[in-house]
Order: C-alpha cells, then structure tokens, then sequence
C-alpha cells in the first residue's frame, strides 16, 4: 500500500508539473498580460490595446456594423522603447520554461529510477531533488515577472511606443489581463510539484527488496 501511495504521489506530482510547464508556454506567448483602454481621438482612435511580452495588439473601434479592426505590432528586447519589466520578463519567461524543461527531464528520470528500484543515496544527486529545485526555481521566475507586470499595472506606468504604432504612452485605464492570471497558475502548480518531489522519500520496501 506504501508503494501504490508513493508512485501515487509522484504521478500527481508529474502530472502538475506537466500542466504547470503548458500554462507557462501559453502565458509566454499570449498578448494579454495589459489590457489598456484608449480615448485619445487626437492621438489615436480608441480602441484596446493589448500589451504582451513579445508583441502588443490594437482593437480600433470602428462603425458599429464593423467588426473591430486588429493591428499587431513585434518587438524584441533589442528595441530601445521596452521598460526594464517587459526586458526582464522577456529573459524570466524563457528561462521558466527553459528551467520547466529541465525538470520534466530529471522527473522522467526519476520515475525510471523508481520503477526499476534504483537507490539513489546522495540527495544531492538525486533527479527528484534536482526537478524539485528546477521546478520552484522556474515558478521563482514566472512569480516576478507576475509581480512586477502587476505593479506596473497598479502604478499606471505608460510605454513610449514608435508613433508608428498609434498608441499613446498611457492609457486612460489599464487592467490586468488573462495572461497574468495563467502566469499566476502556472508557478502556482510549479511550486506545488516541486514541492511535491522534494518532499518525496523513496519506499522502504523497494529500498530493502528492490528486485520486487
């Protein structure tokens, strides 16, 4: 019953690790992280605009009988207008994801290791304290990058985008976006199975009798 109890644990485990690294992909690559809602018939036409990590997206609000007319722009770290929050997230995100990586690879090895009865006395060595580490460490970084888009939402801190972009530098409201909120769950679930293996003891019974 032990037994079936700890590979329970580490199948839970695996599997919140898995959904935690997808969510982290997704929050990556999603637009939505500040949703920013424009009035400045001078400056631009009103609309929403989307800033993401990566790229940010314009709803212009047209003729009501038209459906809303969508513009993206990409940038990348290299552009001298990002903030320093959108510089480092852009380096946060793909190391959480890279770190993500990582730890599904030594959990795989783990569970090998388990399910073949390999001991593994060096805790330092041992893959399910290294996915465990991995893990939180890559929840460490989605958490500051959530934090600190959060409180430049908070603060109402604008962007000084090319005029090209048609975007003034400040919205007239700015509210959090579903992205920030998948980035929340997601190192929310990597901290959970992190947690989880590193809190993992191997079987006594499969430590004294491991060709059972």
């Amino acid at each position: 019953i032990s037994m079936n109890k700890c590979f329970g644990q580490i199948d839970s485990g695996f599997a919140i690790a898995t959904i935690g690294c997808i969510l982290s992909g997704i929050s990556m690559g999603l637009v939505e992280w500040r949703m920013w809602y424009i009035n400045h018939p001078l400056l631009s036409p009103s609309g929403v605009a989307c800033v993401g990590m990566w790229r940010v997206c314009i709803y212009h609000h047209r003729d009501s009988n038209i459906s809303n007319a969508k513009v993206c722009y990409r940038y990348t770290y290299h552009d001298d207008f990002l903030p320093p929050d959108i510089r480092v997230a852009q380096h946060l995100l793909l190391a959480a994801n890279i770190l993500g990586l990582l730890g599904k690879a030594f959990i795989i090895l783990a569970l090998r290791n388990v399910y073949m009865g390999i001991l593994q006395k060096d805790d330092t060595c041992n893959p399910f304290v290294v996915s465990g580490i991995l893990n939180i460490a890559a929840s460490g970084c989605i958490s500051i990058v959530v934090l600190w888009n959060y409180y430049s939402i908070m603060s109402m801190e604008g962007i000084e985008f090319p005029s090209s972009f048609h975007v003034p530098f400040k919205p007239d409201v700015q509210e959090v976006g579903s992205a920030l909120i998948v980035a929340t769950l997601a190192a929310f679930l990597l901290l959970l199975s992190g947690t989880i293996f590193l809190s993992y003891t191997f079987p006594l019974d499969i430590q004294m009798h491991p060709e059972v």
